[in-house]
């Protein structure tokens, strides 16, 4: 499946607003997302963007049970 051009952009913007403390799970983001009117198909979705992003080093995934996502320069 192919990455929607602005689907990572609009993850980052919510994050960016939400500012969260820790990294999040992939039904976290999925979950700020919609509060923020952003409408993504699931959280796997969600996850496939940021997975990708993060073998080209714009977010650090967290390999716990479920997998965590935090974006470069979200290092709070």
């Amino acid at each position: 499946m192919r990455i929607r051009r602005g689907e990572f952009e609009r993850i980052r913007t919510v994050l960016s607003e939400a500012d969260p403390d820790e990294p999040l799970t992939a039904r976290e983001i999925l979950d700020l997302l919609e509060e923020h009117g952003e409408e993504f198909d699931s959280a796997h979705r969600v996850a496939t963007v940021l997975g990708r992003e993060a073998e080209i080093g714009h977010v650090e995934v967290i390999r716990d049970r479920p997998y965590r996502y935090r974006l470069e320069g979200n290092h709070n």
